[in-house]
């Protein structure tokens, strides 16, 4: 592994990185750009993210290919990796480009899917919006009782009286910096009804946080999600794999909990950081594959409510094409996804998407252990 990394890395365009360092006139040279990307990825693909542990496993095997006799502390480690974290992003799409190159991958296919990792917050730090209503109403009614309290054991200037006026006005700071720090936090649920209200296409006059809507005070930017292990506090993981070798050939990270309104920005994501999505397709076109050599989609439409209504023809469900549709029927995105995929090729097709993304997802939270990102907020 480490001398596939190694001979991976020395064929990437690290010229970003490299002109950081051309005008250092510090007298200690820094670590080669190269050495340290190298690093990072073989610690990544072995499983270790910490900057202090890549620095330990470095230590027991310095000797090796992976350091070539160096051992940068873990504090360079971490801050070449914020450095060069566009840099490093960068590089995603080098290694894609020399996949389709050389003629390992050819996208045909591909499947798109999210999964839930925890942000490096605890959901217990979090408070919704209502409840920082009622809080700044009881650090008030607590300010006030505190204040006069003080104000009453000055006017009787007594030694007893006077430590307790003292503590009284420290809980009076303390309960004030609460209140401050209570009040600057709604201004994240407000940016968020902001950005609904935009997407709803009202005004952001109109956009008021809801009283569930959640703030966390360690990383404002995550959100709580229910996962496979109940709610989180966290992100929501995009990505889109090839059937060949599963490589991930369009990856995001969101706040937003559910996947619906991922299908489009991925499908751009796909074209931009591997180049092999033809562009030109329109959403509606995207979604319905109108044009002629428009990628087909295929999207899960939810669970199938009871009672509601079921083709009762076999040859319904296998072949649409002859159809009469309806403009209603044109119209409704989800009931022609509904068609599509009862049809034996659509159900055939989209069987084939647990045994693509589901073992990347796999590869990446049970073989390599990574279910919580190290670093806060959503640009790291």
């Amino acid at each position: 592994m480490v001398y596939f990394v190694s001979d991976v890395v020395d064929q990437l365009d690290l010229s970003a990185i490299h002109a950081v360092y051309e005008k250092e006139k510090r007298g200690q040279p820094p670590y080669d750009p190269c050495l340290m990307t190298k690093l990072l990825v073989f610690g990544y693909c072995s499983g270790v993210f910490s900057s202090r542990r890549i620095q330990k496993r470095l230590r027991k095997t310095s000797r090796s290919s992976a350091g070539g006799g160096n051992e940068p502390d873990f504090r360079t480690i971490s801050d070449f990796r914020k450095i060069h974290i566009e840099a490093l992003e960068n590089l995603f799409e080098q290694v894609l480009a020399m996949a389709l190159e050389c003629g390992a991958i050819k996208l045909g296919r591909v499947s798109l899917d999210g999964t839930k990792l925890k942000a490096n917050a605890s959901k217990h730090k979090a408070m919704s919006y209502g409840r920082m209503k009622e809080k700044q109403q009881q650090l008030k009614e607590e300010v006030k009782q505190l204040l006069a309290a003080a104000e009453a054991a000055t006017k009787r200037k007594t030694a007893s009286t006077a430590a307790s006026a003292a503590t009284s006005c420290r809980r009076n700071c303390g309960g004030a910096r609460l209140g401050c720090q209570d009040q600057g936090s709604q201004e994240s649920p407000g940016a968020t009804s902001a950005d609904k209200a935009a997407a709803e296409g009202k005004s952001a006059a109109e956009a008021k946080p809801e009283d569930k809507d959640q703030y966390n005070f360690t990383d404002p930017e995550s959100r709580i999600m229910k996962g496979a292990d109940g709610m989180v506090q966290g992100y929501n993981a995009q990505a889109a794999v090839e059937p060949e070798l599963l490589l991930i050939v369009g990856q995001s990270v969101t706040e937003a909990a559910n996947d619906k309104q991922q299908l489009v920005p991925m499908v751009e994501l796909i074209e931009q950081q591997s180049g092999s999505v033809r562009s030109g397709f329109g959403r509606q076109r995207i979604l319905f594959g109108g044009e002629p050599g428009a990628p087909g989609i295929g999207r899960a439409t939810g669970r199938r409510i009871e009672g509601s209504s079921r083709p009762a023809s076999k040859a319904w469900r296998t072949s649409i094409a002859g159809q009469a549709w309806t403009l209603a029927e044109r119209r409704d995105e989800g009931d022609r996804m509904k068609r599509k995929l009862q049809t034996k090729v659509g159900k055939a097709v989209y069987a084939a998407r647990k045994c693509v993304v589901e073992p990347v997802f796999g590869q990446i939270k049970q073989a390599r252990g990574f279910r919580q990102f190290l670093l806060r907020g959503k640009r790291k």
